[in-house]
């Protein structure tokens, strides 16, 4: 585990599932129609059950660099923060995962949560690269945590050592 303090904040990196935290809230990249999919929507459809899927039903649509928030369902977390970050290689790659980035920052502190966990956000089957992410989430990250905030803690979870890497480097200081 990495950690690297902002302030009295602390943000983490750690391998793990995402989904089987004990934490606030975690961010989940969806698409502008607010389908679960396959993946870990396939894991979050499993362990929460329906509540969630039907939650978003209502919500209907997602535009990209926007954020949208709903409980958990039977999972340990008790919310799930749904982004919609780039996807592909779209133009203004950045700035839109700095938008979802943001807004998934502002949800948690409209229901004032304080421990929040990210995954590496479109970087599985949307391409976005992995040591662009985790810069761009860091950078993010760290000016809101600087400032005034109800988040106390912002923890970046990988799933495997491809993932892990890139974001132990940014937190430490090296990219």
């Amino acid at each position: 585990m990495i950690e690297r303090k902002i302030g009295d904040k602390v943000i983490r990196v750690v391998q793990d599932d995402i989904t089987d935290l004990d934490i606030d809230a975690f961010v989940f990249d969806i698409t502008e129609d607010c389908k679960l999919g396959s993946g870990y929507g396939g894991a979050i459809a499993q362990r929460a059950g329906k509540t969630v899927q039907n939650e978003l039903n209502e919500i209907g649509t997602l535009p990209t660099g926007e954020a949208v928030i709903t409980g958990a369902g039977k999972m340990k977390a008790k919310h799930i923060i749904h982004v919609n970050g780039p996807k592909f290689h779209e133009p203004e790659t950045v700035a839109k995962l700095q938008r979802a980035t943001a807004a998934a920052l502002r949800r948690a502190e409209e229901y004032g949560i304080e421990r929040l966990a990210f995954p590496p956000v479109g970087t599985g089957l949307y391409q976005v690269p992995l040591e662009l992410c985790a810069k761009v989430l860091f950078d993010t990250v760290s000016s809101h945590l600087a400032g005034e905030t109800t988040v106390e803690e912002v923890v970046f979870v990988a799933l495997d050592t491809r993932e892990y890497e890139p974001f132990a480097a940014t937190v430490e200081g090296g990219a």
